[in-house]
């Protein structure tokens, strides 16, 4: 059972850094929002466009970090099943 543990405090660790370390749709927002906040004289695009950006750059990391946390344990799951296979197949 500790395997599982270590593997969603793994998931914890990944999600928390590609959330930090995305950027893209953040910075996408905030040029954006600067010429449209010029235009209206408000700041109101910036808060609608930077937060916006931010959550896509949030729930791009963590669907990607979801996404290598699948395709690892599919691996794991794989390998056990091999194994399995393999010594049941050398007690016949």
């Amino acid at each position: 059972m500790e395997r599982v543990g270590g593997g969603e405090k793994q998931l914890e660790d990944c999600t928390v850094s590609n959330a930090l370390g995305t950027w893209f749709f953040s910075v996408a927002g905030a040029l954006v929002a600067i010429p449209v906040g010029i235009k209206k004289k408000s700041l109101a695009p910036l808060v609608f466009f930077g937060t916006t950006g931010t959550m896509l750059d949030i729930i791009m990391g963590i669907s990607q970090c979801e996404r290598e946390h699948a395709e690892r344990q599919m691996k794991l799951l794989e390998a056990q099943n091999l194994s399995a296979n393999a010594s049941a197949d050398g007690e016949n």
